[in-house]
């Protein structure tokens, strides 16, 4: 356990990074749908600069602090990391978010490369960046749900149980 002036330090630190987290996706993907309706050369091009900045340097440090200092509160709480399903669940999330954020990060990185470069053609059939920023929103808004609600269950308690039904 941590001393409660550290503990309620960061736990603000993950609140802040985890919102963040979700307001950045939220940017990134009104960027994306700009990036993918838009006929103007210029604004798909510099749509899909931005959509590479705005990842590497905002969404994907939030990614980070918000799995870190969850992982860090998790084990230093009494909520535990493994005691209660919706910490379990938070976690595996918060974890899947992160790593296909970083991946996918990769992919925007080339396309942008492509679209600075593009010949007109190309850069209207490019398209935008929707899914993976929706989707994780929704995976976003899931996590929000089970921090906040804190369903009831132990993992203890359910692994204990279904042995002994074994």
């Amino acid at each position: 356990m941590l001393d409660r002036r550290v503990r309620l330090g960061l736990l603000t630190v993950h609140l802040v990074a985890s919102v963040g987290w979700v307001g950045a996706a939220a940017s990134y993907l009104a960027v994306g749908i700009v990036a993918g309706s838009s006929g103007e050369l210029a604004t798909i091009r510099s749509a899909w600069s931005m959509l590479n900045i705005l990842g590497w340097t905002v969404v994907v440090p939030l990614a980070v602090a918000a799995l870190l200092t969850g992982l860090a509160i998790s084990v230093s709480t009494a909520w535990g990391l493994f005691q209660h399903w919706w910490v379990v669940i938070s976690l595996v999330l918060t974890g899947f978010a992160t790593l296909i954020t970083v991946l996918h990060m990769w992919d925007v990185s080339e396309a942008a490369r492509s679209a600075s470069v593009a010949a007109p053609e190309e850069l209207l059939h490019l398209g935008g960046d929707v899914f993976h920023p929706g989707a994780g929103l929704v995976v976003l808004v899931v996590v929000a749900v089970l921090n906040i609600y804190k369903p009831r269950g132990r993992v203890v308690a359910t692994v204990a149980c279904s042995s002994r039904r074994s």
